[in-house]
């Protein structure tokens, strides 16, 4: 059985972590496949939006699995903690927006996926949180410096320092998720955020992604200047054409990602 599930839907990806019966923590095997398809994903033009999430009702993903980690050396360990930090970023850097879905438990490595994406929605009974300080080591895979980007230094070190854990409101509240839906209800939620993203130009969206990810940690002058040349980027563009065309004959622009 793949620990990896790839499908894609039209334009959308969905990427499945799929050992359900270890509530998807994560091994090194299920590290390397999921790397081999985040790498599968970035360079295929017809992908405009991601979707990771969970197999099975009770887990996202738990991180680690410990019981593996139990068996390594600490070399093997360190190879570890280097490939999900090596994957997790992949993810980060997708041209693509993405979306983690969190289906149920999302712990320690799990969470630091999440965190990786741009958008996280939770169904409305999941648990989550970085709980490695709890186990006597700390978040390992980009938590303590994605955290507090998106939350603040002051919530993400009681988070992390506390090892708390958040259910779904509490984590909204925090500002760590973007909506939170019943899993009745979650489809549908996901499908009307995705049409809209999937309604704006495909070279536009990459574009702002890649503006805000690469000016985030820059001065203002320099974040200015990363944004003036994406915009340039998009100057030539035949959406660009399309979308001034479509507002003049007053219909939906039809683009296409060139």
């Amino acid at each position: 059985m793949k620990t990896i599930q790839f499908e894609q839907k039209g334009r959308i990806a969905r990427v499945t972590l799929n050992r359900p019966e270890a509530m998807n923590a994560f091994n090194y095997d299920m590290l390397s496949e999921l790397g081999q398809v985040v790498e599968s994903i970035r360079i295929n033009p017809d992908i405009r939006v991601v979707l990771f999430t969970g197999s099975g009702e009770r887990a996202f993903s738990v991180g680690a699995d410990l019981k593996e980690r139990k068996t390594l050396t600490d070399q093997q360990v360190k190879r570890n903690i280097y490939k999900i930090g090596e994957v997790f970023t992949a993810i980060e850097q997708l041209p693509q927006p993405t979306i983690a879905l969190l289906n149920g438990y999302a712990f320690g490595g799990g969470m630091e996926l999440a965190l990786s994406c741009d958008f996280r929605f939770a169904v409305d009974t999941a648990i989550m949180g970085l709980t490695e300080t709890g186990l006597a080591i700390i978040p390992g895979a980009g938590g303590t410096q994605r955290l507090p980007r998106l939350i603040g230094e002051a919530k993400a070190l009681e988070l992390i320092l506390t090892a708390r854990k958040l259910n779904a409101a509490e984590a909204l509240q925090y500002g760590i998720l973007t909506q939170t839906a019943s899993a009745a209800e979650m489809d549908d939620v996901i499908g009307q955020f995705t049409d809209t993203l999937l309604s704006n130009g495909p070279i536009a969206l990459q574009q702002a992604k890649f503006a805000i990810k690469h000016g985030m940690n820059t001065d203002l002058q320099t974040g200015l200047a990363i944004e003036r040349k994406a915009y340039e980027i998009t100057i030539p563009t035949e959406d660009r054409i399309e979308a001034l065309t479509a507002f003049a004959e007053k219909r939906k622009p039809k683009f296409t990602g060139k």
